[in-house]
């Protein structure tokens, strides 16, 4: 969504509710608006209160850095055009899963794909996860998440995920690379 990775954060996300629920809304709500001379513009429209006098009431914890996140955030969709945010997310899907069939057909890691996915998918590893990233790691390639962090049932199994980024070059150096660490 425009933004660069930040070990975590801060991040955004962008949902939708019905007018009678806008005041229970954590965060800040962006509109469009036309300036003096007539050109679109993006603005500020609605900030609760309490966030700023109310501690206590507060429904969310909202910063300037995080108001700057929401800027860039709409910078970026605005420059995307009105078709913009659609063919990201077609990128998204098609690498996904031209990289989760290319993995498969290595053999030795079996995709878990029982289920549409959108960007991120699971890969069952030939050995831990911890050690197929780290022999990544030594080919200049972040491995995928070691599921098996957050559930004991998830041994060695990784979860990938590939964003309009990743060029098919980038795609086949990450295929490359699991082929040879297997």
């Amino acid at each position: 969504m425009g933004l660069p990775l930040n070990y975590g954060g801060p991040y955004l996300g962008y949902f939708c509710c019905r007018q009678k629920h806008v005041h229970k809304m954590a965060g800040r709500l962006a509109g469009q608006t036309v300036d003096v001379e007539g050109k679109r513009g993006y603005v500020l429209t609605l900030s609760a209160r309490e966030q700023h006098i109310r501690r206590e009431r507060a429904t969310s914890n909202i910063c300037t850095n995080q108001a700057l996140c929401a800027l860039a955030s709409a910078v970026y969709v605005s420059a995307l055009g009105p078709d913009g945010l659609r063919s990201v997310a077609r990128l998204c899907v098609h690498k996904a899963h031209y990289l989760a069939a290319q993995i498969d057909n290595l053999g030795d890691y079996q995709v878990s794909a029982t289920k549409p996915f959108f960007n991120e998918f699971v890969v069952q590893c030939p050995r831990p996860v911890v050690e197929v990233n780290a022999a990544l790691l030594e080919r200049g390639i972040i491995g995928g998440y070691d599921l098996s962090q957050d559930n004991s049932q998830m041994e060695d199994k990784m979860l990938l995920c590939t964003t309009e980024v990743h060029s098919r070059e980038m795609l086949d150096d990450m295929v490359r690379a699991l082929e040879a660490v297997a």
